[in-house]
């Protein structure tokens, strides 16, 4: 069973930066494809960003490209998602989520495990 925690939500400006943060339980963290998805309120939770378990490969949602970015540190088994020049419409509750294997997945349905989110929000 793999477990997955976030963190470093919170209130930050239209133009800040946040880092969440997705601290994950189990020896083969570094064999998981990890991703970030979002869900703000009355809409459908979306895709934000991927990255393969090697690191090499990112794949980002049009909404944040050149915003975000997403990178992993497999000896901590944790993976990140810098957040800057933060918008109103970025706010919602953050999850990340894994799946073993090696192939970028921007699905939701393709993910097998799920942390229980974290909230962003940001003020105009």
């Amino acid at each position: 069973q793999v477990q997955l925690v976030e963190s470093g939500g919170g209130l930050v400006q239209a133009g800040g930066s946040l880092r969440l943060s997705c601290a994950t339980s189990g020896r083969t963290f570094r064999r998981y494809v990890m991703g970030w998805f979002r869900q703000a309120p009355g809409k459908e939770r979306e895709f934000v960003a991927a990255i393969s378990w090697i690191g090499g490969s990112t794949y980002y949602a049009d909404s944040v490209k050149g915003r975000f970015t997403i990178s992993r540190d497999n000896a901590k088994n944790t993976v990140y998602v810098q957040m800057n020049s933060l918008k109103p419409e970025d706010t919602a509750v953050y999850y990340c989520a894994g799946v073993a294997g090696m192939a970028l997945a921007t699905s939701e349905d393709e993910y097998d495990y799920w942390g229980q989110g974290t909230q962003v929000t940001v003020s105009s």
